[in-house]
């Protein structure tokens, strides 16, 4: 279904049901909790970083039945999670209704704005409901659940388990908490032969608005710098980025594979490289979840909730005053031409990912020192 229409659709009919429908009343948690729904709608990004609460979830409840209600936009996602016994999409009718016909322990909405979604967890059969207490949703739900804009989002995640007796201290958010099945990696093995075992960088230069895009000619740059010190690279991305990927890796410069591979396929590409650039996105999450170190660009976004941590990652970010600009996944209009993301310059950038690649053991042994004239 399309983004805008579904937005329309909560504006109206998410914050009317919201509002209207009477709050459940309160439950004792049954024990053992047996079965779950995990409500997750939104972006590829989202989906990753509820990996670790999936993990935990069946760590602590070993036979428990995991049950997780997304997009079709993002359900790619859910292939690289392990742990989820069902994958359903609430924009699929026929699908919600098979939800809504079941019966489950607990059902945790891990949206953090929109309101439809609540409403799918206010009428599921489930004595327990859990959600974000960010506005008018809070009603639908037995255990509202306080947000925040400073924490990392997986962290904010793991908050919602704290009705269930798990702490987010108790999540475990260290990587890899992905996996790639092993016929995507099979596949990735063929497309990746002209390379013959060399180490590559892979270069994601979409993103989901275009507030948050570097420009596919500085990602030309950045690769042929790259070159110089004999490091392959390698651009990714769904169809809509394929024209971008052409111009990062024409002439033979890198590989363009953006257009060519599924999801999964694409996390074989990543898990595959010693390295990933990208600007604020999804695919820079898979590679977060793969244990892949990453260089990531941030402006609009918002870097406490989003950005990559510890020092595997390293994060490019002005800071502008203005920035960030982001609040629940809506970008304003911006009256400066998305400053913040212009004034990363292609130097800065080509000295993190010879930095990050030196210090994890993954420069060419053939790489020499040298000065950068400035070329942004």
């Amino acid at each position: 279904m399309n983004i805008r229409l579904l937005k329309k659709l909560d504006a109206a009919i998410g914050y009317i049901s919201a509002s209207a429908l009477p709050v459940p009343a309160h439950r004792d948690l049954a024990s053992p909790v047996t079965s779950v729904l995990l409500i997750r709608p939104g972006g590829i990004g989202d989906a990753v970083l509820l990996a670790p609460v999936i993990r935990s979830l069946k760590k602590i409840y070993p036979s428990i039945h995991v049950t997780v209600l997304a997009e079709q936009r993002n359900a790619g996602a859910f292939l690289l999670i392990c742990g989820v016994d069902r994958l359903l999409c609430y924009d699929r009718p026929m699908e919600l209704l098979q939800v809504l016909r079941c019966s489950y322990d607990v059902v945790i909405d891990t949206e953090q704005w929109h309101r439809l979604s609540a409403v799918v967890a206010r009428i599921a059969a489930a004595p327990v409901k859990i959600g974000f207490d960010t506005n008018e949703r809070r009603r639908m739900f037995t255990y509202p659940i306080p947000y925040s804009h400073d924490d990392y989002e997986a962290v904010n995640f793991a908050h919602l388990l704290k009705p269930l007796g798990i702490e987010a201290g108790e999540v475990e958010m260290e990587s890899p908490f992905l996996s790639v099945p092993d016929a995507a990696s099979a596949k990735i093995a063929g497309l990746l032969e002209s390379l013959n075992n060399e180490p590559f960088v892979t270069l994601f230069p979409g993103a989901s608005i275009a507030e948050r895009r570097w420009g596919a000619d500085r990602f030309r740059r950045v690769a042929e710098m790259l070159s110089i010190f004999g490091i392959r690279t390698v651009a990714v991305g769904g169809k809509e980025d394929n024209q971008q990927g052409e111009v990062i890796a024409g002439g033979g410069l890198g590989l363009n594979l953006a257009g060519l591979t599924s999801l999964s396929e694409t996390a074989a590409v990543i898990q595959k490289s010693s390295l990933m650039l990208s600007g604020d996105s999804g695919v820079l999450h898979i590679a977060v979840g793969l244990g892949v170190p990453t260089v990531s660009l941030f402006g609009p976004g918002r870097a406490k909730k989003w950005a990559p941590r510890g020092d595997r990652h390293i994060v490019i970010n002005k800071e502008l005053p203005c920035s960030p600009c982001t609040t629940f996944g809506t970008t304003p209009p911006c009256p400066i031409n998305d400053q913040c993301m212009r004034d990363i310059t292609v130097d800065e950038v080509v000295n993190a990912v010879t930095m990050l690649l030196t210090s994890v053991g993954a420069m060419p042994s053939q790489c020499c020192k040298r000065d950068w004239i400035e070329t942004a």
